[in-house]
């Protein structure tokens, strides 16, 4: 068979257009071509940024886990990595620690580079569908692209059942400027948590701590598991958090630094009391 010159220029120049777009094509392609996928291919894209971006985070979060062709990803990759990059990395190795091998960092984790973060996962393991939803899951799955949606389905296919709480799954990062997310199922709790919900809540910890260690992460970022959407209290969980982990650095001997992330000024006077950096 002899060699198509002609298709194999059309790729160049089209790599070549790709790697030339501007971040504002890279969104309306990324638009264009979830919404045909959606067979909605004839639907306006709006004219603002902002309202563009709103509606790429939505349809992210409605899109099924579905391969994607090879073009799709290089743009889509191109795209959030610049996001990422415009809105601030922050590198987990300068923070100042609160203790020996704690630290306490109020931000965006998906903004945060480390070895690791956790995602506060639901039971299917596959992110929140809820369009533009102020939940962690849903800014990780967000972030990381829809390669993370698709490892994850693939994860829970294999294993045959919806993930039971208080273990944990790894995952690439893919976009985020982390390495690995640790995905773990927290206790939902109705009024106040019972010994059950504070024992599933430290099993979370201690399933990451585990899972980091067995795949060498040095550096792991922990959200507030189970507070939120869960309503977990915030000092309650507080408390079990700072306690597993300091319990968990014990038996592996320190070897992996711990990051709590926080998003509220609330929680982050809880975790510097619990961590004594007030006295």
């Amino acid at each position: 068979m002899g060699i198509d010159y002609p298709i194999i220029g059309q790729r160049i120049q089209r790599l070549r257009r790709q790697r030339g777009m501007t971040q504002e094509q890279r969104l309306n392609y990324l638009l264009e071509a979830l919404l045909a996928e959606r067979g909605q291919d004839g639907e306006a894209v709006p004219a603002q940024v902002g309202e563009k971006r709103r509606l790429l985070r939505a349809l992210f979060n409605l899109r099924p886990p579905l391969e994607a062709d090879a073009t799709f990803l290089r743009v889509q990759d191109a795209y959030l990595t610049e996001e990422i990059r415009r809105r601030g990395i922050t590198e987990a190795e300068d923070l100042p620690p609160l203790t020996d091998g704690l630290f306490l960092w109020r931000g965006d984790i998906t903004t945060l580079r480390a070895d690791a973060v956790v995602n506060a996962a639901n039971s299917r393991l596959l992110g929140c569908f809820v369009p533009g939803h102020g939940c962690i899951d849903n800014a990780i799955h967000t972030y990381a692209g829809v390669q993370l949606r698709l490892a994850c389905a693939r994860l829970m296919e294999r294993q045959g059942y919806d993930e039971p709480v208080g273990r944990a799954k790894i995952t690439p990062a893919f976009n985020l400027p982390s390495r690995f997310v640790l995905h773990t199922v927290g206790p939902a709790v109705s009024g106040c948590p019972t010994r059950r919900d504070e024992q599933q809540l430290a099993a979370c910890y201690r399933a990451c701590f585990r899972l980091a260690a067995e795949n060498g992460v040095r550096s792991l970022v922990f959200c507030c598991l189970s507070t939120g959407e869960f309503h977990f209290p915030n000092a309650a969980a507080a408390a079990i958090a700072v306690e597993t982990v300091k319990r968990c650095r014990q038996e592996f001997a320190g070897k992996i630094q711990v990051v709590f992330n926080v998003f509220k000024e609330e929680d982050e006077r809880i975790y510097r009391r619990l961590l004594g950096a007030d006295r």
